[in-house]
């Protein structure tokens, strides 16, 4: 798997991992690592999906419907990604990414057999509905941070929502945020899942 590192400024505290969204590559959110551990207390990885489709870029499935991820794909990634996130030599992870990136962190952090991350930061997603893959609910969950733009015509907010709810029936602990935004991200709730993640990792 490609890649981008941005090292810790002393002896990392864990492994921060962001996953890019669709039809973009590890240098999408290589920027976030400062901007979400801005004293660069973990170790930064920002991978590129495995696939090239139409119409360029790089992904981490494809996609028949908005919510249901092809099963092949999604399961070739997702073996992929639990793979390299496991070999990574680090105790502690917080999982995170934007659109699909979303989708992958929330499903390798919560999916059924798959180790705890300390914490998932997630934009633009959702939990995703997909034969092979199942959420696993039982406690103690990873804290969970959550933002969606109200006024995203590529990933619907309803995504978001329904994410929250699960979570929330799950007993999971969730900082969620909508803002009227379109398909991207919000620099105030940036700020605010920075200074969440320092009080939980």
């Amino acid at each position: 798997m490609i890649v981008r590192e941005r090292p810790a400024a002393g002896e990392a505290a864990g492994a921060l991992v962001l996953f890019h969204g669709r039809g973009a590559d590890e240098h999408d959110l290589f920027p976030l690592l400062d901007v979400l551990d801005p004293s660069r207390r973990l170790h930064g990885y920002c991978p590129r999906a495995p696939l090239t489709l139409p119409p360029g870029g790089a992904h981490w499935y494809i996609v028949p419907r908005v919510g249901y991820p092809d099963a092949e794909t999604f399961t070739a990634s997702y073996a992929e990604a639990s793979a390299w996130l496991d070999s990574l030599p680090h105790s502690r992870l917080v999982l995170g990414g934007f659109s699909q990136g979303c989708v992958m962190a929330l499903s390798l952090g919560l999916g059924v057999g798959r180790p705890r991350p300390a914490a998932i930061c997630g934009f633009s997603g959702f939990i995703p509905v997909v034969p092979g893959w199942e959420l696993d609910t039982s406690r103690p969950l990873p804290p969970v941070a959550l933002g969606h733009g109200s006024h995203d015509p590529v990933i619907p907010v309803e995504f978001g929502r329904a994410a929250r709810d699960q979570l929330l029936a799950a007993g999971a602990e969730l900082l969620y945020e909508e803002y009227p935004l379109p398909h991207t991200l919000d620099p105030r709730f940036l700020t605010s899942v920075r200074d969440w993640l320092g009080e939980k990792v």
